[in-house]
């Protein structure tokens, strides 16, 4: 569909392409625009994730006499980057040691949108993790492999850093392309002794063949209880600030008491470069949590999917489109049961240039053949117009399950014209 400039404010097109184009599909991950779009229309690019550090104690000579609360509200990246920076505004405060307990609130969530459901049983990958109000470095484990460069060893490292973490290697290097590489690994993360507690030190066992043609590549997987991961993380960051405890944590699950006082208020990243992530890595979690943000926002607590979808619905209404067949489960895109027709989706890439957010928003998408998602697709089609002083740009959503692919976004013709599309199949 090309997009006309119109008047100022009001944007139009005209159809070039149609196929099939009223019949709902699924729309996998190009479902995260819908999600995107209104995220950045109903909350702002500006809007910040709150999360709170409570205390049912006191601070004395530089110690906290009393636990810790942390009360989150969904920030889709709590990253260790972050955890740095809340560990220096505790610290500012008069905090060298803490002689308490954790304990998490997660009460901004309807319990079932945390459960661990997956549609394809992949538990352990981390597309697969389930959304978290104290959601901390995408629940996942990154492991960092390759070949040593000055001995006939594999090299592991890894992130986040949890405060208990040991690493076995008894892995063997063949001579092998890097094609595969995953195939001839196998993982083993268990606690140490009997049982698995927060404060315990973890043992990730690596074993297998590892080929020497990689140079370095990324093992994600997420496989430690939310609380134990939180705890280790939070600990971890604390001690590399230069804080102590008079006691490792342990950790649990518990709602801020009335009596305690808040001791901080933590503010994530702004909206804006979340949609970034969002959008040209195609992070579900982060989409899921966008969604439910929406729901703690503007309906009641704690925050469901369904609420979610109202929102999202309401703002589609209020720009006066109307997506009867438009189906949300839970607003990424990792779903058998997400739809739209392409007519509608198509649709709204058009509506979206009328708004406030419109750049933002196309920024946000991956660049074919640079970055993000986008990185290495469409290379052939792009070479040709190299030459050129101005050569196409094309800003595409793209998606994909078993059965699904779906492609969604703009293309700015070497003209300078506009056009949106969608494509499923």
């Amino acid at each position: 569909m090309e997009i006309n400039p119109g008047r100022p404010g009001k944007v139009t097109a005209k159809t070039e392409v149609d196929w099939h184009s009223k019949q709902p599909m699924n729309p996998v991950s190009t479902m995260k625009l819908i999600t995107t779009l209104t995220g950045l229309d109903v909350l702002g690019p500006q809007y910040r994730w709150r999360t709170n550090v409570y205390t049912d104690g006191l601070i004395r000579q530089g110690t906290l006499k009393g636990n810790l609360y942390l009360q989150g509200t969904g920030d889709p990246k709590l990253i260790p980057e972050e955890f740095a920076k809340m560990m220096k505004a505790l610290q500012n405060l008069g905090i060298q040691k803490i002689d308490g307990n954790l304990f998490f609130d997660r009460s901004a969530y309807a319990s079932n949108v945390m459960e661990h459901n997956t549609i394809d049983g992949e538990s352990l990958r981390a597309y697969n993790v389930p959304p978290d109000p104290l959601l901390y470095a995408f629940r996942t484990l990154s492991f960092q492999l390759g070949k040593s460069r000055t001995a006939d060893f594999i090299n592991i490292g890894y992130t986040p850093p949890p405060s208990q973490l040991k690493v076995v290697n008894q892995m063997q290097l063949v001579d092998q392309s890097c094609d595969n590489w995953k195939s001839n690994i196998r993982f083993n993360l268990d606690p140490e002794g009997d049982g698995a507690t927060t404060n315990q030190l973890l043992t990730a066992q690596f074993s297998g063949s590892f080929p020497n043609a990689c140079k370095g590549v990324n093992y994600n997987v997420v496989a430690l209880d939310a609380n134990i991961f939180l705890t280790q993380g939070f600990a971890a960051a604390w001690e590399l600030s230069g804080g102590t405890w008079t006691q490792a944590p342990t950790g649990n699950s518990a709602t801020v008491p009335l009596a305690a006082r808040l001791l901080l208020q933590f503010k994530g990243i702004p909206l804006a470069d979340d949609v970034q992530d969002i959008n040209k890595y195609s992070n579900n979690v982060m989409a899921r949590q966008l969604m439910l943000t929406l729901a703690l926002e503007k309906t009641s607590k704690p925050a469901t999917t369904e609420n979610g979808g109202l929102v999202i619905q309401s703002w589609l209404k209020g720009l006066e489109l109307q997506f009867p067949e438009l189906v949300i489960e839970n607003g990424s895109g990792l779903s058998r049961n997400e739809a739209i027709s392409a007519e509608h989706m198509t649709q709204l890439l058009v509506a979206v240039r009328n708004l406030s957010v419109a750049d933002i928003f196309y920024n946000s998408l991956p660049i074919a053949g640079t970055d993000g998602t986008m990185r290495n697709r469409l290379m052939a089609h792009l070479r040709k117009f190299l030459h050129l002083k101005k050569k196409p740009e094309a800003r595409i959503k793209t998606g994909s399950l078993a059965d699904v692919r779906a492609i969604s976004g703009y293309v700015m013709s070497k003209s300078g014209k506009m056009y949106a599309g969608h494509l499923i199949h």
